[in-house]
């Protein structure tokens, strides 16, 4: 079996969703190598997240923001946790309820994603900075 690791820093993007599969294959080719396998995608932040969802229509990721925007709002005067802005806490929650990291099965040395599917990275907040993630992939 072989393993593969990279960590990489994104640039800083603004709030919202933004397609990130090149990115994530750019850093580790040796994914070509790998005849079956898996691919795990780590963000190490925790306002901001990891999904897979549609890759060709952008608007799909204006409605995302424009519903988690909507489901979790900014200024809730509830929240403890406000110490770097009203972005702050909402984006702690939108990052639990998406998670930290996807897994995409690999074959004949590519991605076994679907059609229209992508990886995303989901910035929660309104200037999060560079972003890191650790990319580890194996199989034979």
């Amino acid at each position: 079996m072989k393993i593969y690791q990279q960590q990489i820093q994104l640039s800083q993007r603004r709030r919202g969703f933004h397609l990130i599969t090149a990115e994530v294959l750019q850093a580790l080719p040796q994914i070509r190598e790998i005849k079956v396998g898996i691919c795990q995608v780590f963000i190490q932040h925790t306002s901001a997240s990891l999904t897979i969802n549609e890759n060709a229509d952008p608007t799909v990721r204006k409605d995302f923001e424009m519903y988690f925007s909507k489901t979790v709002p900014e200024n809730d005067p509830g929240y403890l946790h406000d110490d770097e802005g009203p972005d702050d806490m909402p984006a702690h929650l939108k990052a639990a309820l998406l998670g930290s990291s996807v897994t995409i099965p690999i074959r004949d040395g590519r991605f076994a994603l679907g059609i229209w599917q992508g990886i995303y990275l989901c910035e929660h907040r309104n200037y999060g900075g560079q972003r890191n993630l650790m990319i580890t992939a194996w199989g034979e």
